[in-house]
């Protein structure tokens, strides 16, 4: 099944913080920009980020013993794409906000997790399942 990509606005406070990290750590290339945007190819979906100040309230959910930032948004990948994103993470010293992990092991849905935060504090989720057919497994 082919999926039509997703487009995402997001807030940031420094336009060249977000171009180094989304660019030059998470890989993403870029797309069209002005001195108030940039919009960068996220594993084939745009995202925007807006240079904006006003920044919403976080929060946080319990699930599977952490507290997962919300609001958040992130990407599911490859098992092989998401350990080689660990990597790169790792080696450019991204502080983690919840360190990779399998989450819900030897349940439905059971997925290689992890959460970090762009420079201007937005939440990322990046996740892999081994069996994509567990992407909205309930039981």
């Amino acid at each position: 099944m082919t999926l039509p990509p997703f487009h995402l606005a997001f807030p940031v406070d420094d336009l060249a913080a977000a171009r180094r990290f989304w660019g030059e750590v998470m890989g993403c290339a870029e797309g069209r920009s002005s001195a108030e945007w940039i919009d960068f190819d996220f594993y084939g979906h745009q995202i925007v980020a807006h240079l904006s100040a006003n920044r919403g309230a976080e929060a946080a959910n319990p699930v599977d013993g952490h507290a997962v930032p919300v609001p958040h948004f992130g990407v599911v990948l490859s098992m092989a794409e998401w350990e080689a994103l660990v990597q790169r993470l790792t080696a450019r010293g991204v502080a983690f906000v919840i360190e990779p992990h399998i989450r819900f092991k030897g349940q439905a849905g059971e997925q290689a997790t992890m959460f970090f935060r762009d420079p201007a504090g937005n939440a990322l989720e990046i996740k892999a399942f081994a069996n994509p057919a567990q992407l909205f497994a309930t039981d």
